[in-house]
């Protein structure tokens, strides 16, 4: 049995940065388990997992574009220091904020400067070229939409 689109698959993965920086892992835990071709996980890994087999291994490269996306400027802002509680004025501290539009947001502390603190909107990972040492642990056959056709009335053609 190979994952196939519509597939219900659980995976044990490892990811790592290109330095080999570990940043997550499901090993030892409970495994990750998503849909196939439903945009459930990251693109880029999810179509490294097309055709694999339960118990398959295997390194995916994940490019940026197939992940967290690109690093964009105008993610990155600046803010009185005084607008920064003293404790949050770390470099990597994840904070939370209003945005104009009053939506929640969650940046990251990008630079501290004499008079300001830089603030970043981009996703930590973005920009950054993944690795996910995979396992398939088990694929099960989902519901998959047979398009043969339609007549009047509604009812899929045989």
């Amino acid at each position: 049995m190979n994952v196939s689109e519509g597939d219900i698959v659980s995976v044990e993965y490892t990811i790592r940065l290109e330095n080999e920086r570990v940043i997550e892992t499901t090993v030892g835990e409970t495994p990750l388990t998503y849909t196939h071709g439903r945009n459930e996980i990251l693109q880029g890994l999810e179509a490294g997992l097309d055709g694999m087999e339960i118990g398959g291994t295997k390194v995916i490269t994940v490019e940026p574009v197939d992940a967290y996306g690109e690093i964009h400027p105008e993610g990155f802002f600046e803010v009185s220091r005084d607008r920064v509680p003293e404790e949050a004025q770390r470099v990597g501290m994840k904070l939370e904020t209003t945005a104009p539009d009053g939506r929640v947001v969650f940046p990251y502390v990008a630079d501290i400067r004499p008079e300001v603190i830089v603030l970043d909107l981009n996703h930590p990972l973005a920009g950054k070229t993944l690795l996910f040492d995979v396992r398939v642990v088990d694929i099960q056959r989902g519901e998959r939409q047979l398009m043969t056709g339609v007549l009047s009335g509604g009812k899929a053609a045989r």
